[in-house]
């Protein structure tokens, strides 16, 4: 029933998926990909910024897991020690464990726990001098905008997909429930501007493969290749809101439409 349907992405990003839901079929709505469109936010001057301001250029890992996701308590501690054992900086959007369900931040909103708790005994100690800790919210489009965060661990909400697109920075891709599991095959495989960690027998991430995947990303061979393919993509996000790309033709044209109430 709707006239129209609009999609946040771009035709460089999802080739094959926007040339499908273009395609002309009787009773199918026209699609207009207006992408990629983020919150870009206000200047801050959080504390994590200012961190990020001593950290050197391209040396940062962003860890997140979107204002919902949560880890157990296992893989808290499995995240904590592979970060640890990477010897990368890292910026680390803490929350608390929930050992059922993965969404449940959602639920528990007013949960007055505190994050920090749950990690390994003397980790905060041993990693002081490279990196930071930060409960439960912090500006990520400011932080993903840095010139000191050379990665993102993410868990491939599209949102945080867009964001990490707009700023040029690879992904580590950990899913966590909806649709993020499709996101995160399709950033792997298709796209190929992300690394996946592959869960042990124990139906944990473990702290070795956490390690080899950080550090492959942030330092290795195959992280330089998804590095230089990020960036085309950025390139192209830059293009497609320039003052001549598709997200203003198509927003400008859907304008028009509705002046002329069609």
């Amino acid at each position: 029933m709707a006239d129209g349907l609009l999609v946040n992405s771009f035709k460089e990003l999802e080739p094959g998926a926007i040339e499908a839901l273009q395609q002309e079929e009787s009773g199918k709505p026209p699609v207009y990909p207006i992408g990629p469109l983020i919150l870009t936010g206000t200047k801050s001057d959080d504390p994590c910024l200012k961190w990020l301001d001593d950290q050197p250029t391209g040396s940062v890992l962003y860890v997140s897991f979107g204002s919902g996701g949560t880890l157990s308590q296992a893989q808290i501690t499995e995240l904590a020690l592979g970060l640890e054992m990477s010897k990368q900086r890292f910026l680390w959007v803490i929350r608390c464990s929930n050992d059922g369900h993965s969404n449940a931040a959602y639920f528990d909103s007013h949960n007055s726990d505190d994050p920090l708790a749950y990690l390994p005994e003397r980790f905060l100690e041993r990693t002081k001098n490279r990196c930071l800790l930060v409960p439960m919210w912090a500006p990520q489009a400011q932080i993903l905008a840095h010139d000191s965060v050379s990665g993102f661990l993410t868990h491939c909400g599209w949102n945080s997909v867009l964001e990490g697109v707009v700023n040029g920075v690879p992904l580590i891709a950990w899913p966590l429930y909806a649709e993020q599991k499709m996101n995160a095959f399709f950033l792997e495989e298709s796209v190929k501007v992300a690394l996946r960690p592959k869960m042990g027998g124990n139906g944990l991430v473990e702290r070795e493969e956490i390690c080899g995947i950080v550090k492959g990303l942030m330092e290795g061979e195959e992280g330089k290749r998804i590095r230089s393919r990020m960036r085309e993509l950025k390139d192209s996000a830059a293009k497609a809101l320039g003052e001549d790309g598709s997200c203003l033709q198509i927003l400008g044209m859907l304008g028009e439409k509705w002046k002329d109430g069609i």
